[in-house]
């Protein structure tokens, strides 16, 4: 369009150079002069016209990129203020919740405490005030008679070190005689004393038999332990308990030489109040052993926290379990997988030694001989037998004690 203008421009001046030309006296320069001034002009009102045009129309948005930048700046000045207040309510409802949270939590942390205490009080109560009454049969009978006359025997079986087959413990197993001398079978009268909660009584009997028999064997100059059963049971009796700690305490000197020894399934789920009872016995330097042990599949720091130090599990089922590349495997500090002929080795930094039991022939010790496993135990080393009838009236508790335990018959 501009193009256009100027070219209308340029003909006015040709127009008015000619006109002057015609009409005038005027020489040809001059003409052609006049034109040209006409034409400029022409040009110059148009460019000054346009330019004022474009310099309202800057002005004007100049105008209103300045009153939305003031409209801009009041809101960020408003939003600035708004965000000042959230701040300012944030900070103060964070200081409300952190201190209400922190008072909470100290009400919940005494709550636990208090309900841990009560719980394990109730625990113990009813484990003491709601006993069930045992049926009264022929085996219970029999067990009662054995308890009240002494007639606890202590049978041994040795436990060897491998490959020489030197002993280097016993494990003392509780037979129960009746009174014309024949033996009451373990799983009758484990069963009725069970019912009738006189698992205490026989632990008893029995460690003071074991202590008896560490001490003759001292006498020998033979350094063997012997390991001592232990029901669950009589880690929580409230009442035989601390009789069996106070026996303990006046013989810690053995502790180098006698080891408590719990099922493994029992060791896993004990209460609180046998944890406790167990630590007491750890305090004084005894050690424990868990037998019955069914999987691999344990943590080694735990157990050597508890004061564990042996494990004893089925050689069938050991020999099994380490042979396969898949198979449980106990947890450690070592970053990988355990090949089977590592797990003894790893469970000695530990401080704790695996017993193969139930081992039965030749055959079997071979392949435990195969993954470096210590000791052994079963029937191919040594069947459980009797004490000498010597040392058995020479280990015999004293009356005083059994009338003491039989308070709690």
């Amino acid at each position: 369009m501009t193009f256009v203008l100027f070219l209308l421009y340029l003909a006015a001046g040709a127009g008015v150079g000619y006109g002057i030309f015609t009409f005038t006296t005027v020489g040809l320069p001059l003409a052609i002069a006049g034109g040209a001034i006409t034409s400029a002009v022409l040009g110059q009102i148009h460019v000054l016209a346009r330019a004022g045009s474009a310099t309202k129309k800057f002005d004007e948005r100049i105008e209103r990129i300045e009153k939305d930048l003031t409209a801009v700046g009041r809101t960020v000045k408003v939003i600035e203020a708004r965000t000042d207040v959230v701040e300012e309510t944030l900070k103060h409802e964070m200081g409300e919740q952190r201190e209400n949270l922190a008072k909470e939590m100290k009400q919940l942390q005494t709550l636990i405490e208090r309900l841990t205490v009560s719980f394990e009080r109730k625990l113990t109560e009813t484990s003491v005030q709601q006993r069930v009454t045992p049926i009264e049969d022929s085996v219970l009978r029999d067990v009662r008679a054995a308890l009240k006359d002494g007639r606890v025997d202590l049978h041994l079986q040795p436990i060897v070190s491998l490959p020489h087959r030197r002993v280097s413990f016993y494990e003392g197993l509780t037979r129960l005689r009746r009174a014309d001398g024949s033996l009451i079978p373990p799983a009758d009268f484990l069963d009725a004393g069970r019912r009738a909660n006189l698992m205490g009584i026989i632990d008893n009997l029995t460690l003071f038999r074991c202590v008896q028999i560490v001490r003759k064997l001292a006498e020998r100059d033979r350094r063997v332990g012997v390991f001592c059963n232990i029901a669950a049971a009589s880690l929580e009796d409230p009442g035989l308990f601390p009789l069996f700690l106070e026996f303990m305490t006046e013989n810690r000197d053995l502790s180098g030489s006698v080891i408590f020894e719990l099922r493994a399934d029992k060791f896993e789920n004990r209460s609180p109040v046998i944890r406790a009872n167990m630590e007491k016995l750890a305090a004084l330097g005894f050690r424990f052993s868990l037998d019955h042990a069914t999987s691999l599949n344990f943590d080694l720091s735990r157990l050597q926290a508890a004061g564990v130090r042996f494990i004893k599990m089925n050689s069938g089922q050991l020999i099994d379990m380490l042979r396969d590349p898949q198979g449980e495997r106990p947890s450690s500090n070592i970053n990988r997988r355990l090949d089977g002929k590592e797990v003894t080795a790893v469970m000695s930094r530990y401080g704790i030694t695996m017993v193969a039991e139930k081992i039965e022939d030749e055959a079997s010790v071979i392949e435990i001989l195969e993954y470096d496993i210590p000791y052994g135990q079963g029937h191919v080393f040594g069947s459980p037998r009797p004490i000498k009838a010597s040392l058995m009236e020479d280990t015999a508790p004293p009356q005083a004690l059994i009338d003491r335990l039989s308070k709690f018959g």
